[in-house]
């Protein structure tokens, strides 16, 4: 017996038991080694928390859990081989179509494409392709490729090769997976055949550049979706189109909130009146809760000198991601961040322990250079305004300060009944400060939480470069998650700006920084609540809200009467005195989302009195003027989330 047949490895199986198995075994494997049934129903493997191919070999030490379709990774592996489908039908249909990545996403796939000239019009052809394909039940198989091959084979393909020369740099050969005539460069995993994909749709086409660079190459993005039935696919379909309708740029433009436009800049949100009204009460709320907490106004320009950005570290990390420019032969950064200011507004006094803490707020612009491909609406742009907020504090501070703002951001998304998850987020690869001072950080954030029992995960490698963090997250209409409100703990800028207090024993301490947010930005929490609210905002943040409806020309004066009542009051109001009919006021004034339309005719006028109707499409006569207006002073300044006076 040689010396290869007698080695053998060791993997660990998810109940902890390990099972020894010959050197060279596969996934497929070690599967047919537990049972026939589970090496039969094999579709892929993950090892160690990698999803791999079935085909990949195992090795000493694993730990290997086997991906069957009843499991969640399923889905993954399904949706990258429809990738591959619709590369296929794609080169059907258009042979010098050059194929670049195709990974699966959370809601499907997409595939980046080049040397074709594709849009919406053309998905529907390549999509009966796909289905043809499926239809054909291709096996799906993995075939190893000299490398000397597959740089032939990828002769004209400088995407391809540029992955052979990075990813698959030293490997020879090299995996390929093949369905009938279709070949692609991949290390899978894949489902055995074209076949297995029951539903199958593609959904847009975008924008994209290789490796995401905006100096690189343009690509056309095509993305699709893949589920095991039919029926499954129908239900994602349905569950997107209503998510579509809620989607913040199509409400945002029917409802005239903000606009971005290609002449002044991508990713440079212009808000219109009405969406500048809802900002300011947003602002104008959460200036309120911060002065209650015991925080002081500062404002800070929206440039510095790139001295500063060196001094705070964000050079060194953040550079790429920043807006250069050159003054007097000088070099300037419009800022990405708030904090360095903050910083050196605290350094400009001395400060005693009896002092401290000294807490900041700044509704701040800053400015990052994101890549035009992942710009969207709101939830992403260049510029955008942070409501932030930081807090210079003694070591001894730190909980109680940090339980404060979690217990305002809490209250904030109880006041608008937002959902939410909370992340516990460590230390990132690119960062600044010794392991000590990280550990110390770490384990102060996962003290508040876990004493305050709240539910959180920790999201390994996710912290800011300064210091570990809580963040909050939000659900968009689409499934997507973003960042909102965040407490992050960072020991290192006050050394960097070398802050100090003096303490009780008269000699110079160093403080510690809380930087927090309480929406996180305006835009991206504006977004959310744009589709948690599907563009109907409560009384409180509505644009306009009252509309006053007059019967006939008879009554205008009596309706601007009413209305300028209104107006003293600090309300949004206006009569709409077109020549419509009231139906069509009534439907207009429910299309724009008000909360509330008061009708007044000769009756009304006669009485004193109004019609109330909501935007439930609730109607009540002959109400007192006074009675309606001492309710609209109750909603508003208790911010209830939905028009109640005709709930009463």
């Amino acid at each position: 017996m040689s010396q290869q047949e007698e080695t053998t490895v060791t993997v660990e199986l998810p109940d902890g038991s390990t099972l020894d198995v010959p050197s060279g075994t596969t996934v497929e494997g070690v599967a047919y080694e537990i049972g026939p049934g589970l090496g039969s129903d094999t579709a892929a493997g993950i090892l160690d928390g990698e999803l791999v191919a079935k085909e990949a070999e195992v090795y000493d030490g694993a730990a290997i859990e086997i991906v069957t379709p009843s499991a969640d990774e399923y889905l993954q592996v399904l949706r990258h081989s429809a990738a591959h489908v619709f590369a296929q039908a794609l080169q059907r249909l258009h042979p010098d179509a050059k194929l670049t990545i195709g990974p699966s996403t959370d809601e499907g796939f997409y595939y980046d494409v080049t040397g074709v000239d594709l849009d919406e019009d053309d998905l529907e052809a390549i999509e009966d392709e796909a289905h043809d394909i499926i239809a054909e039940d291709l096996p799906i198989e993995q075939a190893k490729i000299d490398r000397e091959d597959a740089v032939e084979r990828y002769a004209d393909n400088e995407y391809k090769l540029d992955i052979l020369e990075t990813e698959a740099a030293g490997s020879d050969p090299v995996s390929f997976y093949e369905q009938g005539e279709f070949y692609d460069l991949c290390q899978g995993p894949h489902v055995d055949s074209t076949g297995e994909i029951g539903g199958f749709a593609l959904l847009e086409i975008s924008a994209s550049y290789w490796r995401g660079e905006e100096d690189n190459d343009t690509l056309t993005r095509v993305y699709g979706t893949a589920f095991p039935t039919e029926d499954e696919l129908e239900k994602f379909l349905e569950q997107r189109r209503k998510a579509q309708e809620r989607d913040h740029r199509k409400i945002g433009q029917e409802m005239d909130l903000f606009s971005i436009d290609e002449t002044t800049g991508p990713g440079l949100p212009l808000y219109e009146p009405n969406g500048k009204t809802v900002l300011n009460e947003l602002s104008e709320y959460v200036a309120s809760l911060n002065r209650e907490a015991g925080y002081d106004e500062v404002e800070t320009p929206h440039v510095f000198r790139t001295e500063l950005w060196k001094k705070s570290g964000h050079y060194e990390n953040y550079v790429d991601d920043m807006f250069l420019l050159e003054v007097n032969d000088e070099e300037y950064g419009l800022k990405p961040m708030n904090c360095p200011g903050h910083a050196t507004i605290f350094d400009q006094k001395s400060w005693s322990y009896r002092d401290l803490p000294i807490r900041y707020f700044e509704d701040g612009k800053v400015y990052r250079r994101e890549q035009r491909g992942e710009l969207s609406g709101l939830s992403r742009t260049w510029a955008f305004t942070i409501d932030d907020g930081h807090l210079f504090v003694r070591p001894d501070q730190i909980e109680a300060e940090v339980l404060s703002i979690m217990g305002i951001i809490l209250d904030i998304l109880d006041a608008f009944d937002l959902e939410y998850t909370v992340q516990l987020a460590t230390r990132p690869e690119k960062s600044v400060g010794s392991d000590e001072i990280w550990e110390k950080a770490e384990s102060q954030l996962q003290a508040v939480l876990d004493g305050e029992d709240v539910d959180y995960v920790v999201e390994e490698g996710d912290g800011a470069f300064y210091g570990p963090k809580i963040d909050f997250a939000f659900e968009d209409a689409l499934g997507r998650n973003w960042d909102g409100p965040t407490v992050q703990l960072d020991f290192n800028m006050p050394e960097r700006f070398d802050l100090t207090y003096t303490g009780e024993d008269n000699d110079d301490h160093r403080p510690v920084m809380i930087h927090r947010a309480l929406y996180g930005s305006y835009e991206r929490f504006f977004m959310v609540l744009i589709e948690h609210f599907d563009g109907r905002f409560p009384l409180w943040l509505a644009p306009e809200q009252v509309r006053v409806l007059p019967l006939n020309e008879d009554v205008f004066d009596y309706a601007h009467e009413v209305a300028d009542a209104l107006d003293d009051e600090g309300f949004r109001v206006s009569v709409a005195t077109g020549d419509d009919t009231l139906q069509r006021k009534i439907r207009a004034g429910h299309d724009d989302n008000l909360p509330y339309m008061l009708i007044v005719g000769p009756d009304e006028r006669e009485a004193g009195t109004v019609s109330v109707r909501d935007r439930k499409e609730r109607t009540r006569n002959d109400v007192d003027r006074d009675a309606f207006y001492d309710h609209l002073r109750a909603e508003r300044a208790e911010k209830r989330l939905e028009p109640d006076f005709l709930d009463e």
